[in-house]
């Protein structure tokens, strides 16, 4: 393997089996996912979390805080500042009880995930200190979902601040993994006095990381990255502060990148459209290589 590029070995078979109709896909689950950023000696840097390698679902591989939609996500109970949901719904490409939906799991599995709340007793403020017991517990019931996320702001007193957030881009896993996400990426940008922490079950480490440190050990084949986080690095490169992402998200292209799968002669070929690099080539049983 020349880079870190998270490949399955059984992916050729499924796509084989996806093309031979024995394989159907499965729809894909809503799911949400935050490029969190702070500022740095050498410019904004990201917080990564490893998934474990015992992992269903991209093991070993380095992601973003993120999840899938909640159910209860859709709760009208939010307390809700910052655009206002038909915006919302506009750029997402959804309805406004969906991006209702994308938008809260976003603030939800970050606070989950990296202990980081993206909320504040007013429109204009941001919680300080979202350490101790009180909150733990708080964050633990959100995560055995014994507490809905509309539940938990309605008991602190406090207003999800969709405004610091910013759509990134949006990626759908492909039609042969048995496990599938139409994922929306934020960027945010880590509110002061707070700081993260892995309180995820499913990372077994976590760093804050340059993109260009990120994409260079990719490079080596250091670490391992599916496709969409190797592309939302690349993207953060140009801006030298977090603010400047945060203000770039408003330009950025949310149409949906899926992969696509063909034969090519005794060749299988995977690939993401707009995205060439990750291209992958598969010599069929048997073929030349």
């Amino acid at each position: 393997m020349s880079n870190g590029q998270w490949y399955p070995p059984e992916w050729p078979d499924r796509i084989r089996a996806l093309a031979g109709g024995e394989l159907h896909p499965v729809t894909p689950k809503r799911a949400a996912t935050v490029l969190l950023l702070r500022d740095g000696a050498a410019g904004p840097a990201v917080h990564m979390l490893r998934r474990r390698a015992s992992m269903a679902f991209a093991g070993g591989a380095y992601a973003y805080p993120g999840g899938g939609v909640d159910p209860r996500d859709h709760d009208r109970l939010v307390r809700w500042a910052g655009p206002p949901l038909e915006e919302w719904a506009e750029r997402l490409g959804v309805d406004t009880a969906s991006a209702r939906a994308v938008v809260c799991a976003a603030v939800r599995e970050t606070y989950e995930e990296a202990g980081v709340l993206l909320a504040g007793d007013s429109a204009t403020t941001v919680v300080g200190d979202t350490t101790g017991d009180d909150w733990e517990a708080d964050r633990a019931a959100l995560v055995a979902r014994e507490l809905s996320f509309g539940e938990f702001l309605e008991r602190r007193g406090l207003v999800l601040r969709s405004d610091l957030l910013g759509a990134w881009a949006r990626w759908i896993t492909p039609e042969f993994e048995p496990r599938r996400y139409d994922t929306w990426f934020f960027v945010a940008v880590l509110p002061e006095g707070q700081r993260t922490r892995n309180a995820s079950t499913e990372a077994d480490s976590t760093v804050w990381i340059t993109p260009a440190d990120a994409l260079a050990g990719y490079g080596r084949g250091e670490l391992l990255m599916m496709p969409p986080t190797v592309a939302t690095l690349r993207d953060l490169q140009p801006y030298g502060t977090a603010a400047e992402a945060l203000a770039g998200a408003a330009s950025a292209d949310l149409a949906p990148v899926l992969a696509e799968a063909r034969m090519e002669g005794d060749e299988l070929v995977l690939s993401w459209p707009g995205h060439e690099e990750f291209t992958k080539r598969v010599p069929a049983p048997g073929g030349a290589r």
